[in-house]
């Protein structure tokens, strides 16, 4: 069987150990070839949002990907998935955004979805992004944003993970009491697992679901 190549997308180095980790578990023979580019992440947060240099510079890293000859171009960033759905388009290979089957599994689950977001310019493509894939399937939601503004930077730049996950499971928990779901909307937020315990309502991380899209997606190809 012909090796599968996936190249990701990375806006942080923060999630690339974590990722290597599940694409060894779930697709052991799979490659992974990674593009990080930290700016990327820093600008849309100090613009509130999308600028036109990282949809030019997103657009750059997808024909560099799509060079390489793979499988599939896999986003690791929520805050630039909007940018990646852009993007996305001029490649003809299989493309994944590393929100898309946590959203999908969001809206299957429940009709309230919770989105706990670290940063803000997260909130409104995770928000776009779970509206749109209940759109696919038809179904009404209500989704109600919850921002712990501050706290990437606290796992990222203090490497306090403590204090960073104090706070995101206060956040877990107003969430609860209104939702019928709750999803973490960036994958580093997975930090928070191990101290989780057991929670009132679902609470869903992106990554082990996306990269086990990705193997559903590269086995449709066999």
């Amino acid at each position: 069987m012909k090796k599968k190549k996936v190249v990701l997308i990375h806006t942080s180095p923060v999630s690339l150990n974590d990722l290597k980790d599940l694409f060894h578990e779930i697709l052991p023979n799979a490659e992974m070839v990674n593009i990080i580019d930290d700016s990327l992440l820093e600008e849309v947060k100090n613009h509130g949002g999308l600028t036109p240099d990282v949809i030019r510079r997103m657009n750059v890293y997808m024909a560099v990907a799509e060079s390489m000859g793979p499988d599939l171009i896999f986003n690791q960033c929520s805050s630039v998935g909007e940018a990646f759905d852009l993007a996305r388009k001029e490649v003809s290979c299989k493309t994944l955004r590393i929100d898309e089957a946590m959203c999908e599994k969001a809206v299957q689950e429940g009709s309230v979805i919770g989105v706990v977001a670290t940063v803000a310019s997260t909130v409104k493509p995770s928000c776009n992004l779970v509206y749109q894939k209940a759109e696919e399937i038809h179904k009404k939601v209500e989704v109600k944003a919850y921002l712990v503004n501050g706290a990437l930077d606290i796992l990222m730049k203090e490497h306090n993970t403590e204090k960073h996950n104090q706070l995101v499971k206060k956040a877990i928990e107003d969430a609860e009491k209104e939702c019928d779901v709750v999803m973490l909307a960036q994958g580093s937020m997975t930090a928070i697992l191990p101290c989780l315990g057991k929670t009132e309502k679902p609470v869903l991380t992106s990554p082990r679901l996306a990269v086990e899209k990705v193997k559903e997606m590269l086995e449709m190809e066999n």
